[in-house]
């Protein structure tokens, strides 16, 4: 008895140990680990770092907003370079605006004041001496993109913004000409370039503008946002018109956070990446990608590459602080880091030999004189069992957004600049519901794994009934006694479905019906196979010793005497 006491208790903190280790490994299904992101981020470039390389490069527009998103994400170091910033601007008003493009602030000198270094691209450009002096600028353009862009302000037929040739002209000509710029200064990819080219040549050729407006208006968004310096360094990895439709909603959703989408097109230099991660996480991805930034280009780009949920436990931190688990702690985030898919299995694997020993101390501490299973060789089964029930129930209860819907953007409005005025449906704003969401992936294995256990309650229970030193007679008896213990499962699939049903009705959770359902479907299920191949069997085999015992009794007794006949 004292052997079956240290065994399941060497079992149970194996297990325990095995289980704690599992939950170390910083891989996860649907997160990436801030562990994973701080691994990643040694030795590369900071965001303070690339402020000093724009502060070097006279880019103070850009710099600013560095800043500014360093201090929303409390990013520390940033005073002394935000002063710097503050005196050089004091000197310079227009290194605020333009930052080192000299041909461009040479070009606007004479419609440049100091109180402009505050307004936006897009205000200063709608001024009527500042659109004339860079459509003058561009009719001088060897550039053959600007080029072709040019002569579409003689379109008559546009769709979002009036001709140029109105009276309401005015947002066209400075949307050509902000445009117009960039390409001549080439400030623009060769791939974005190219696009707006070919854009501008089909709709002077009658194939519609309306491709071409809405690469104008991204611009003139963005523009009301930033000013020259600042677009330039955000437009600049731009490497296509489908990324720049996606950032600049992303900009025109961003509000106050704007910075800090600069800063991580900036500093990652993967636009792409970016805008398709904010697609995915519409609602946390900003927020996500922000989080990146604290440690620096890498902790952006695998964020934006992988399209994980950025994850920050504070109990992991607090566990992981003691020297003998930070080691540990240390090589699982490095193997996370390089092989995320090995580090998983191995997680996992962690897990499953947890369950394995706790189930292993359990039927030690309380062994059956039969098998659970029938059949030679397969009495290791329920322990696998319960490894893979224990492994679902852990990853149910640790894994970070498992039950988490997919995210859902919002209907989306281009928004046109303000000057002039309206808004455009931007794609097709209908919702794709999922059948098959992780909430209800998450109902259904909860209930899985519930009717699971209790099946294999079921069958201890037998095994507990058969190995009694009992009459067959006597054994039947118990098992009737314990028909409501073998129903269980429809009882509780019942209770799962009622419950689920009237937290749905609530508004509490929202998923499927079929996962309100599956409780009694899987009930149902294992109260069937347990009674037709387990309960059955076990009953005929007690029936018929049964009936052995009663024939063995009789064939026992002396055979009767015959009666004496009595003489008449």
């Amino acid at each position: 008895m004292k052997f079956r006491g240290a065994y399941f208790l060497i079992c149970l903190l194996a297990g325990l140990g095995l289980l704690a280790g599992g939950w170390l490994v910083p891989a996860h299904l649907r997160a990436f680990d801030d562990a994973m992101v701080e691994s990643s981020g040694q030795s590369n470039p900071s965001l303070l770092n690339d402020g000093q390389t724009l502060f070097a490069a006279e880019k103070l527009g850009a710099l600013q907003l560095l800043l500014q998103a360093a201090a929303m994400e409390n990013i520390p170091g940033g005073d002394r370079l935000g002063g710097a910033l503050t005196n050089l601007s004091r000197q310079y008003p227009a290194l605020r605006f333009w930052g080192g493009d000299h041909a461009a602030a040479g070009l606007f000198e004479a419609g440049f004041q100091p109180a402009d270094q505050n307004l936006s691209l897009a205000a200063f450009l709608i001024r009527r001496e500042n659109r004339d002096a860079a459509l003058a600028r561009l009719r001088d353009s060897a550039n053959p993109a600007v080029r072709e862009l040019l002569p579409s302000r003689s379109l008559n037929q546009t769709e979002i913004f009036s001709p140029s040739s109105s009276a309401a002209g005015q947002a066209f000509d400075a949307a050509v000409g902000l445009v117009g710029l960039l390409l001549d200064g080439g400030h623009l990819t060769p791939g974005l370039g190219g696009e707006i080219m070919n854009l501008a040549a089909q709709a002077r050729r009658g194939g519609g503008s309306l491709p071409l407006e809405e690469v104008l208006m991204d611009f003139m968004s963005l523009g009301e946002r930033l000013n020259w310096d600042q677009l330039t360094a955000f437009a600049a990895p731009i490497p296509n018109v489908e990324t720049l439709h996606r950032l600049a909603e992303d900009a025109r959703q961003a509000g106050e956070r704007l910075p800090v989408l600069f800063a991580v097109v900036q500093l990652s230099g993967r636009p792409a990446a970016v805008a398709e991660y904010l697609v995915k996480f519409p609602e946390t991805g900003l927020a996500d990608l922000g989080a990146g930034l604290r440690h620096g280009a890498d902790g952006v780009r695998l964020l934006a590459q992988r399209r994980l949920r950025y994850y920050d436990s504070g109990l992991e931190r607090r566990v992981t602080a003691f020297p003998p688990v930070h080691g540990y702690f240390y090589a699982a985030s490095y193997l996370a880091y390089w092989a995320p898919t090995l580090a998983l299995g191995v997680k996992w694997s962690l897990y499953l030999l947890a369950g394995g020993l706790l189930a292993a101390g359990l039927r030690r501490a309380v062994p059956a004189a039969e098998p659970l299973l029938p059949g030679r060789g397969r009495d290791w089964l329920p322990e696998l069992f319960f490894a893979v029930g224990f492994l679902l129930v852990v990853l149910g209860l640790t894994e970070p957004f498992l039950s988490q819907a997919s995210q859902k953007g919002a209907f989306a409005l281009r928004l046109l600049p303000s000057v002039v005025g309206g808004a455009v449906p931007a794609g097709n704003s209908a919702r794709n519901h999922d059948l098959m969401n992780p909430t209800t992936l998450l109902t259904l294995l909860i209930f899985f794994v519930l009717q699971a256990l209790l099946y294999l309650a079921c069958l201890a229970k037998l095994a507990e009934i058969l190995r009694q030193p009992l009459p067959p007679r006597m054994k039947l008896k118990l098992l009737e006694n314990e028909d409501h213990l073998f129903d269980a499962g429809l009882y509780l699939g019942f209770v799962g479905t009622i419950a689920s049903l009237i937290i749905a009705s609530m508004g509490f959770v929202k998923f499927s019906l079929m996962a309100a359902y599956s409780s009694t479907s899987f009930g149902i299920i294992f109260v069937v196979i347990f009674k037709i191949f387990h309960l059955r069997l076990a009953r005929r085999k007690l029936l018929l010793a049964a009936e052995a015992e009663i024939i063995a009794a009789e064939t026992r007794l002396p055979a009767a005497a015959p009666a004496t006949q009595v003489p008449s």
